[in-house]
């Protein structure tokens, strides 16, 4: 039996979408099975539990191909994570062993046998409505939200633990995904596009909230939480954008922008100063015909007598557009006095 030491460590490139791809080394060698090297990526890069792994098949003029096997990985590898709804059905060819058994049955077994092993989403969405505006800014001391009655049972034994030896706690793939998809969704709830200085006092608050998770030797003992949530948070927003649901992030998509600004990094949309809702959906069941309808109206309302009411609240109402419009269009001065006259009145500028 060869030593664990003269294993070298296999370097990977993992594409996790367009815009985002991270260095991973596998430092035991590859696994023996698909389904364990995924369980490697996900602990790596903090994905839920949905995900499928795709290589470069250089026999296909390198396109990505859908990984049946690790025997096609080597050194130096590009596979891609494609993260999938768990609501949509999926079919994955497996190949079949000599024996007549599918590897696939046989994965099925081992997971249903496994603990844990009910098929929930692990990637939960925020429970806000979509046209629900944020009221607070970045936190001075971000909360550390609570996780499932599991992973705080084990954080409680862990803490309790440290306490006494010092000793860290290894969370499993499980855990670690509990943690990552609650701090993403407490995270979005002030920001859609943190700072590497937020992502930074969210991993410090985890690690000092719960001391079993602190990393020694890593910077602030908190680093490898703070990459970790970096990539949760893009894998999050990924998600929330291909749902549809928040109009801060779809106007970031390709479908969304001109030809000529159609690259993932180019004229994204984004909070430039303190703006704690940078361009937020549109209310409710409205569209944009039917709020510039609204925007119509308010220009009737600003030319009654004691009509401030009224107008305040066909601001109020028409607050999404008149972002939207801005924040997209980035229209002048003037075009904004002639179009939104309202805003630049003494009760809207205070």
């Amino acid at each position: 039996m060869s030593n664990m030491a003269d294993i070298a460590p296999v370097r990977l490139l993992v594409i996790l979408n367009n815009d985002n791809s991270v260095r991973m080394e596998l430092h035991n060698g590859v696994p023996d099975s698909v389904d364990e090297l995924i369980e490697e990526v996900k602990r790596f890069c903090g994905l839920g539990r949905y995900v499928r792994l795709q290589y470069k098949d250089t026999d296909f003029g390198n396109i990505f191909v859908n990984m049946t096997s690790t025997a096609v990985v080597k050194d130096l590898s590009v596979i891609k994570v494609v993260e999938l709804d768990p609501d949509s059905a999926t079919v994955v060819l497996y190949p079949v062993d000599d024996t007549g058994g599918s590897l696939l049955s046989d994965t099925l077994d081992n997971e249903d046998n496994s603990p844990g092993s009910a098929h929930s989403d692990d990637t939960v969405l925020c429970s806000n409505s979509p046209d629900t505006l944020r009221t607070q800014q970045w936190p001075k001391v971000f909360p550390i939200p609570l996780f499932s009655f599991d992973t705080e049972s084990q954080l409680k034994r862990g803490n309790a633990e440290y306490m006494k030896s010092q000793s860290r706690l290894m969370p499993g793939s499980k855990m670690l995904s509990d943690i990552l998809e609650r701090l993403a969704e407490k995270m979005y709830m002030y920001k859609a596009y943190p700072t590497d200085a937020d992502f930074s006092d969210v991993a410090e608050a985890l690690t000092k909230t719960h001391p079993c998770l602190r990393e020694p030797g890593s910077f602030n003992e908190s680093y490898g939480w703070k990459q970790r949530l970096k990539v949760k948070m893009a894998n999050y927003r990924t998600l929330l954008k291909a749902r549809g649901t928040t109009a801060e992030l779809t106007v970031n998509s390709l479908k969304s922008k001109s030809l000529e600004e159609a690259y993932p990094a180019k004229g994204l949309k984004r909070p430039r100063r303190a703006e704690v809702n940078h361009f937020p959906t549109l209310p409710s069941g409205e569209t944009p015909e039917s709020m510039e309808k609204e925007r119509i109206s308010l220009l009737t309302e600003l030319q009654k007598r004691n009509n401030r009411q009224s107008v305040k609240e066909k601001m109020v109402k028409t607050f999404g557009y008149r972002r939207q419009e801005i924040v997209h269009k980035m229209p002048s001065i003037e075009d904004v006095m002639e179009r939104w006259p309202a805003l630049f009145q003494m009760e809207e500028v205070c």
